[in-house]
């Protein structure tokens, strides 16, 4: 537990999103325009950039003009790893869209490497805004004071993502057909990048089933409710995350 005056510290903190950071530069427009209209800063206040990539940046706002907003750097501050191994999820998105945005927002404060969105026979979605939940992406990031940015791929074809995986991955498949299922929890090796198939409301076929474990996916169980598709993924997402917790 972290001790009162850390948790202040945490909580104060100013969080913005700067993809390429420099030691004297301006905000992003989008951060520029949180960091004046909504927390109303003022030129002197403490600032804390992540580039997503690995890394928080101490800053000081050096100059507001207008829409703009300046800082200076003071130190660099990179975060280690949260959680072993890689944690992929492939999920076949729903027809509502606010459903996969919020198990985007969810996956991102618990702790996933990558979402890969993906096109099956029985999906009711074909395409996702991607500017969209790559914005919910960047709040929740910040949000959870993480420095780290998935990676959100666009829609993909299901047998197309089955023939990129590695062979070095733990792969399993989360369905609701026929055949022996062990749970999810009982499989994770500890350390091992992973990538978890979760399927639509409607299942994934029997014949993407076979062809999944065909290519060395495994079939999982997430216990013994039957799960809407996004709480199935973002069920699979803490289990591998709590898996693999430093």
């Amino acid at each position: 537990m972290l001790n009162n005056a850390r948790q202040r510290e945490m909580a104060e903190r100013r969080y913005f999103y700067v993809p390429e950071v420099l030691p004297q530069m301006e905000l992003p427009s989008e951060e520029a325009a949180h960091c004046i209209r909504v927390l109303r800063l003022k030129e002197g206040d403490t600032v804390t950039l992540t580039d997503g990539k690995g890394c928080f940046y101490d800053a000081v706002i050096s100059e507001i003009s207008g829409k703009h907003c300046y800082v200076t750097v003071c130190c660099v501050r990179p975060q280690p790893p949260l959680w072993k191994g890689s944690i992929t999820i492939a999920y076949a998105p729903t027809k509502l869209m606010e459903r996969n945005e919020w198990f985007i927002e969810k996956a991102v404060e618990i702790g996933v490497d990558r979402v890969v969105f993906i096109k099956s026979d029985h999906s009711e979605r074909d395409t996702i805004r991607m500017d969209r939940v790559e914005r919910i992406a960047v709040a929740a990031m910040k949000q959870s004071h993480k420095a780290r940015l998935p990676q959100l791929v666009d829609m993909t074809p299901f047998n197309r993502f089955i023939s990129t995986q590695s062979e070095n991955s733990d792969k399993f498949i989360a369905h609701c057909g026929e055949g022996e299922r062990i749970h999810l929890a009982d499989l994770v090796t500890t350390g091992h990048d992973s990538v978890t198939l979760i399927g639509p409301e409607g299942d994934f076929s029997p014949s993407e089933v076979q062809i999944a474990i065909d290519a060395g996916f495994q079939p999982v169980s997430l216990g013994l409710s039957r799960l809407r598709t996004e709480t199935a993924a973002l069920a699979a997402v803490h289990i591998m995350n709590l898996a693999n917790r430093l």
